[in-house]
């Protein structure tokens, strides 16, 4: 596995998309550098390789790396943003994919779609969210341009805007998931089609918990993340939490800051 990532060097609120975003809230930019570093720095002690994608002026979200797409195999569906003010950023994720070496694929310009903050794979299954940032018509697209199972999830929370707030899988029978983030009938197929579920409140999973990545057996998130060490620790994972202040100004943390792609199977 490789982690697409990107330096926050150009990261800053200059718009509000979502309910954590306020431009009346600073970035302390020496902290995100900070807090990026330290998220880099945590993979390559892990013993991942990070890609590196430069930051382009005027696209101050392009540090969240995972809305580029999702990828499986030798496949890349590229984002198609429902917002303005990311849809500037896919031209150069459609690059990038392609220098990894993926057959890239679009969504219809009329479907709106956010990579792996809404897809995201349990074993071969693609999970997917809709609600507010991801149309419920890409799911199955997306799920055919892959060539995988699909599992569609209702999001009904704001602040829960991506799946990727709200949910994570931690390997291929075990998720977190923030059942309140959820309608009942989600809520209740994430229960019964996945083996092991650890279920979040709402309070810690407003830290950002969920919002985690896994390598091996470490589990990467937010401090929030600390308050479930023991259920983690039944699951078989250690945790590395590390501080996500600045980035949860946007709307984002661990994961959003990270695109798992396995370099095995792309020219890369």
């Amino acid at each position: 596995m490789a982690i697409l990532m990107c330096r926050p060097d150009h990261f800053d609120i200059e718009y509000e998309i979502n309910p954590w975003m306020h431009v009346d809230v600073a970035v302390n930019h020496s902290a995100a550098r900070q807090q990026w570093d330290a998220l880099y720095n945590t993979f390559t002690h892990f013993g991942e390789t990070v890609e590196l994608i430069p930051q382009v002026a005027g696209l101050p979200d392009m540090v969240f790396t995972a809305n580029a797409g999702v990828v499986w195999g030798h496949n890349a569906v590229v984002s198609r943003f429902r917002h303005v003010e990311r849809q500037g950023e896919e031209p150069f994720w459609v690059e990038a994919f392609e220098r990894l070496g993926y057959t890239v694929h679009s969504m219809p310009g009329d479907i709106s779609f956010e990579g792996a903050g809404d897809a995201l794979f349990v074993g071969s299954t693609l999970f997917a969210g809709w609600g507010f940032r991801t149309d419920r018509a890409a799911h199955q697209i997306v799920a055919e341009q892959l060539g995988v199972e699909l599992v569609s999830l209702h999001l009904v929370d704001p602040r829960f805007y991506h799946l990727d707030t709200c949910f994570s899988p931690l390997n291929a029978t075990t998720v977190m998931f923030a059942p309140d983030a959820f309608d009942d009938e989600s809520a209740t197929v994430i229960r019964r089609t996945i083996p092991h579920v650890i279920e979040v409140p709402p309070e810690i999973a407003r830290g950002f918990a969920c919002n985690a990545i896994t390598v091996g057996r470490h589990l990467v998130s937010s401090l929030a993340s600390e308050r479930l060490n023991g259920q983690f620790a039944d699951a078989g994972f250690d945790v590395t939490a590390l501080p996500m202040s600045e980035f949860m100004k946007a709307g984002g943390g661990v994961r959003c800051l990270s695109l798992p792609f396995d370099v095995g199977t792309t020219g890369a």
